[in-house]
């Protein structure tokens, strides 16, 4: 069983760090929280010590026997620190040790997350983000705050994210780490910046009805939460989508096939990516007129409706010509196939990833609407050297880490 080291820091969003120890034991974890002394103002030792099953680890003086300010950071297969506060930022940053929690962030052999909150001023500070940068760059995953409520009437960035999708990234973080096959560390793309589109696009034919797809999004979000956990920084370009977003990631929200287009051009020049990923379902036609008010049965007046279509860009086709020979972004393009008679998906994706001249694609077949919404998935992963991986049947973050392996592999 994995065991997690819960750090809490003196911020009054300490109280939200209890739905998420609940959460990662639920999930079967061990959990030892490590509180600083302000955080016990907030919650206290009881509370952490009935919700882990575990005594509560408080300073490096107590069953020093057990030289806890090594052990615990040694022995955690995953240290999270939610909430995180301007100062303890500030001394993780500058390598300070002057409680337990800042010791075990020194000795912690396995991942670390790190869920800021605190006031907006605190966060957008110079300092702050010079100490978030500094984190990051050592290979700490820093989430950025919500944009919210905060103490008081204030509010703004710096609300603490989700305790739940604090909770979905730490259990990525022990799936990660705890991978069988032995192959890599579960930092490797630390230093690689992402950037990646994920969920539908909707084509508007009035201002209440649209044309769109039944993408649910979930496998950009798993490419997006795999390629956080081992240590990449990620950018999603999101559309329409029935789950919630990862944290960590920085986000583009755009509505339309064109939104789309125009947002991963404006990335990809602002941010120099060194992978993009074109995991969006993006509408391949759209009306060519979109009425501004609601087409009514009286306006047409017993009609019949006509609804004219166009194609829309070839935004993935539009990337790869503009990066022409250049070794870099990686472009990465996904195909949801359905074969027709006498085809199968791998003829059909091989035609595709010639057609795009993409560097890999990601196909997989939707006949009778199959991976749309599921947990689980099949795959396809070509190269213009020929097939990579072959995957029937697995998680969405199974197919991500097996899209990041051979990426890696071939760096």
């Amino acid at each position: 069983m994995a065991e997690i080291v819960l750090g809490v820091t003196g911020g009054i969003a300490a109280y939200k760090a209890v739905a998420l120890l609940r959460d990662l034991r639920e999930s079967g974890l061990d959990v030892t929280v490590v509180p600083t002394s302000s955080a016990l103002k907030f919650v206290g030792e009881p509370t952490w010590a009935a919700l882990s099953g575990r005594a509560v680890a408080t300073d490096v003086w107590t069953g020093t026997q057990d030289v806890p300010h090594v052990r615990l950071g040694q022995q955690a297969d995953a240290v999270v620190i939610a909430p995180a506060t301007a100062d303890f930022l500030a001394r993780a940053a500058h390598g300070i040790a002057n409680d337990l929690l800042t010791n075990v962030l020194l000795t912690a052999h396995g991942p670390v997350i790190i869920a800021p909150a605190m006031h907006t001023e605190m966060w957008q500070h110079p300092a702050t983000q010079a100490n978030v940068r500094t984190l990051r760059e050592r290979g700490a995953i820093v989430l950025d705050p919500d944009d919210g409520r905060l103490t008081g009437a204030d509010s703004g960035p710096g609300r603490l994210p989700d305790p739940a999708l604090i909770a979905d990234m730490v259990r990525e973080l022990v799936r990660v780490s705890h991978r069988s096959d032995g192959s890599r560390t579960s930092l490797d793309l630390v230093g690689t910046k992402m950037l990646i589109s994920a969920g539908g696009t909707q084509e508007p034919w009035d201002d209440v009805r649209y044309l769109g797809n039944r993408s649910s999004g979930r496998q950009g979000f798993a490419l997006a939460r795999t390629a956080l956990a081992r240590g990449a920084s990620v950018t999603l370009v999101v559309g329409h989508t029935d789950d919630s977003i990862p944290p960590g990631c920085s986000v583009i929200t755009i509505d339309t096939a064109e939104d789309l287009r125009v947002a991963m051009h404006d990335a990809i020049a602002q941010e120099d990516p060194d992978v993009v990923v074109m995991a969006a379902a993006v509408a391949d036609f759209r009306p060519v007129a979109s009425s501004r008010s609601k087409i009514t049965k009286e306006s047409l007046d017993g009609a019949t409706p006509e609804l004219t279509l166009e194609q829309t860009t070839d935004v993935l086709a539009e990337i790869v010509a503009k990066r022409g020979s250049a070794p870099r972004p990686v472009v990465v393009g996904f195909a949801a196939e359905a074969p027709s008679d006498g085809e199968t998906l791998a003829t059909r994706a091989q035609a595709k990833l010639a057609r795009k001249g993409c560097d890999y694609l990601v196909a997989n077949e939707v006949s009778g609407g199959a991976v749309f919404g599921e947990a689980s998935t099949s795959i396809l992963i070509l190269s213009p050297e020929g097939e990579r991986a072959n995957l029937t049947g697995v998680s969405k973050a199974d197919a991500a880490d097996a899209l990041w392996d051979i990426i890696t592999a071939d760096r």
